[in-house]
């Protein structure tokens, strides 16, 4: 056989996300696109025109009614059960990742309901939060319980280690999902779950609960981003109103923000362009390189997958940092600074490129958690009386998913220019300087828009 065509067939995705067969669109794909770059360059226009003052610096919040005491403690219980059950179903049930609890509960539950429940509900994941549940616990006994009177202060986080631990964790996953071939198997999924609390318990135990699960935590971090854009937010122990996506400006751009955010975008963005022609026609060549260096056709495989993740980080990351770098600084914004006072206009693209991709996986992939959930180690039990039920493909055409996923991307990067402008206007201190530097911003969503449309078209053919 021909090493090219062995290689090739080696380079079969073990583990698809978000894939549905192309819809039979009524305008070509390319239309789409330039329908798409209008409504950005009218929006621009808009705003240009339209609001020449800031109006989401201060949002308004009305105060809805207390979160009691209980309800944050069966939260955590929940929590902590769901995560017992997963890591016990990977590392007792079947090898079989298709009928194995965990996969599906880290990669669609996890993964991809979590993000866009925050969307609408605020940060569910803190309340839910495991390890926050089981740091608080352990914190409460040792006071409480034991009677030793109250736990030595945690060490003051260190201000430069911001959101780094974070990005590290996040990547970490990345390559777990979309490199490592065991780390979509049950068993090795289970223990990388428990080392993951391990390390969590260590940080929260140095740190303090909180200031950890808030920034060092890569989930807590993450999940809390989305959060940022839901109508329903948290504040001093009380749930608040507030207008969709104003929630974003109140993010701190401590250290390391502008990379989680950028990180999370180009796993997202790689996990499209994996499934897609120009990846897979480059990746046998990476492969081939680390075969000659006599290496195992999977390690290579994974080390292909590797430089993929790797230049799509760089990509994304340059797109960003290029528009930063293009707009006047003004005479108090470094480059960084620059860069971390916009980093809030990210989230929406974050937020609609993790809808837009994984739109399909929640909508049929998220059916058969009730499956799994009835036969969690599948071995046969059925204890939902689910153990029988299948997904239901017509639930949702592929066309609906193609029009919800581009009107989430349209409307995700228009929402990013709405605020970035406002904050510009703050940043320059009037209008025509503020509409000057985000003429570069317009570039950035229009660039951000297309490379999210060809990952769509890549990733349904």
């Amino acid at each position: 056989m021909d090493p090219g065509l062995d290689s090739a067939a080696s380079f079969a995705p073990v583990f698809a996300h978000g894939i549905v067969g192309r819809a039979d669109l009524p305008i070509p794909a390319e239309l789409f696109a330039a329908a798409a770059a209008a409504v950005l360059v009218v929006s621009f226009f808009g705003l240009a025109t339209l609001w020449s003052a800031p109006r989401l610096q201060e949002p308004r919040e009305r105060r809805l009614f207390e979160v009691p005491r209980v309800v944050e403690v069966v939260a955590g219980a929940l929590g902590v059960a769901a995560f017992a059950l997963a890591a016990y179903a990977g590392l007792a049930g079947t090898d079989s990742q298709q009928d194995n609890l965990a996969p599906g509960a880290v990669y669609v539950f996890f993964w991809v309901a979590i993000p866009a429940l925050s969307i609408v509900f605020g940060d569910v994941f803190r309340a839910f939060s495991p390890w926050r549940a089981i740091g608080r616990a352990a914190g409460w006994v040792a006071t409480r319980v034991t009677g030793l009177g109250a736990m030595p202060e945690p060490l003051a986080y260190p201000e430069r280690l911001g959101r780094w631990p974070a990005v590290a964790g996040l990547l970490a996953f990345g390559l777990c999902e979309l490199v490592w071939g065991a780390g979509r198997e049950p068993a090795p999924l289970a223990v990388l779950m428990l080392v993951y609390l391990a390390v969590g318990l260590v940080g929260m135990s140095v740190y303090g609960v909180e200031r950890w699960t808030r920034d060092g935590d890569a989930f807590g971090a993450y999940f809390g981003l989305f959060a940022h854009l839901a109508p329903l937010g948290t504040r001093d122990g009380a749930v608040v109103l507030r207008r969709p996506g104003t929630g974003a400006v109140g993010l701190r751009p401590v250290p390391g923000t502008v990379a989680l955010l950028l990180a999370g975008i180009a796993i997202t963005a790689f996990d499209g362009a994996a499934e897609g022609p120009l990846f897979t026609a480059v990746a046998p060549a990476l492969q081939d390189g680390f075969t000659g260096l006599g290496l195992s056709i999977p390690v290579a495989l994974e080390l292909a997958l590797a430089v993929g993740l790797a230049v799509t980080i760089c990509i994304v990351a340059a797109i960003y940092w290029g528009a930063v770098t293009g707009m006047p600084h003004g005479k108090h914004a470094s480059r960084g600074k620059l860069g971390g006072a916009l980093a809030h206009s990210l989230i929406p693209i974050l937020a609609v490129y993790v809808v837009a991709h994984y739109f399909s996986l929640l909508a049929y992939g998220g059916q058969d958690l009730w499956r799994l959930l009835s036969d969690p180690l599948g071995d046969g039990s059925d204890l939902l009386g689910g153990a029988g039920s299948s997904i239901d493909y017509s639930v949702v055409s592929a066309t609906a998913i193609w029009y919800v996923q581009v009107g989430a991307l349209v409307a995700g990067h228009v929402a990013a220019l709405v605020l970035a402008h406002d904050r510009a206007l703050v940043l320059y201190g009037n209008s025509r300087d503020a509409t000057r530097s985000q003429l570069v911003m317009l570039v950035l969503m229009v660039c951000f828009t297309f490379l999210g449309l060809w990952l769509l078209s890549v990733g349904n053919a």
